[in-house]
């Protein structure tokens, strides 16, 4: 507020070691009007973080942002508000504790991402909520998003896609092949994952545990949301592509991204007959869809396409069609 800037709609504070996807951040914050008092953000991916801070807080490592008006009510109280909370741990607990003095209560965004984990981030990006990916935190922490680059080079692979189709990125997209029984999940610019079984999209949705507890002893309960267990059998885990290249097409206006067979967790299923194991590569169509957030919230379908292609899977993702269910 001292500095005078004019035109200020929103504050949003994140950690020096938060990355926002900038163009989702704006496509959250313009459906809510600044004018009013509004304080959005999302908890931790802990149970037990949140138990020792607030459901009702916005972790700062994924980011939080607050109204222009409800910034220049904070300003007036803030002083006082944080006198009385000498004992708080950080400046989103004491914004949270100012928060509830002015009956503001918290603007739940999830794709604000705390990640309050370690180990790898595959099962819960794989995975991720129906909302536009807008941060991530603890980067540092957690294996680089992709394999064999260091993080900052994961990152910039990662902004490929981003460039492209950034109300997209992430986005799961489920379907099947029903010659080979397989369950195909896209997370659109980021991993496509194969499974030798069908499983119903209810459990598709809930992230693979390839993640662990901030806390290490805490198990499956200890995480805010539901996940499933990465299977001890091997044959039973998805073969993995990862995010090679993508690019735009102008004559189609549509967007192909390359995704190239990646080691598995873990050992290899030796069982070749069911197996994609012939597969080497996938490769995604999509036409961006700078407005999918001005909509209803819907899961995008896939289909499988034919392919010439020895070593190839061809995939087609967009809006499903009235009849269309994953199933």
């Amino acid at each position: 507020m001292k500095l005078g800037l004019q035109d200020v709609r929103w504050i949003v504070m994140g950690d020096d070691d938060t990355f926002f996807v900038a163009e989702n951040l704006v496509r959250v914050l313009e459906k809510y009007d600044h004018n009013q008092f509004y304080y959005i953000g999302s908890p931790s991916e802990s149970h037990i973080q949140n138990i020792h801070f607030s459901y009702n807080m916005a972790f700062g490592g994924g980011g939080f942002a607050i109204s222009y008006s409800l910034a220049k009510a904070l300003v007036k109280m803030q002083d006082g508000c944080l006198q009385r909370y000498p004992g708080l741990y950080g400046s989103d607990d004491r914004i949270q504790a100012c928060m509830a003095e002015l009956g503001v209560p918290l603007t739940k965004e999830v794709g604000f991402h705390q990640f309050d984990v370690y180990g790898n981030l595959l099962g819960l990006l794989a995975a991720h909520p129906i909302a536009p990916l807008v941060s991530l935190h603890h980067l540092d922490v957690v294996y680089p998003i992709f394999p064999l680059v260091n993080r900052v080079q994961a990152l910039q692979r990662l902004k490929v896609p981003m460039k492209l189709d950034s109300a997209g990125l992430m986005q799961q997209s489920i379907c099947y092949d029903k010659s080979s029984r397989w369950t195909v999940s896209v997370s659109w610019g980021y991993a496509v994952q194969i499974f030798r079984s069908k499983i119903p999209a209810r459990e598709m949705e809930k992230p693979q545990r390839t993640f662990i507890n901030w806390y290490l002893n805490s198990d499956a309960p200890g995480f805010a949301f539901n996940t499933r267990p990465l299977s001890r059998n091997p044959c039973q885990r998805p073969d993995l592509y990862m995010l090679a290249n993508a690019v735009f097409n102008p004559s189609t206006n549509r967007t192909a991204s390359e995704y190239v067979k990646s080691r598995a967790i873990g050992p290899e299923c030796k069982q070749k007959k069911a197996g994609p194991f012939g597969i080497q590569r996938v490769e995604v169509y999509k036409k961006p869809d700078p407005y999918l957030w001005d909509k209803a919230r819907r899961r995008n379908c896939c289909r499988i396409l034919p392919s010439k292609k020895t070593g190839t899977l061809r995939i087609d993702v967009g809006d499903c069609g009235d009849n269309e269910i994953i199933h």
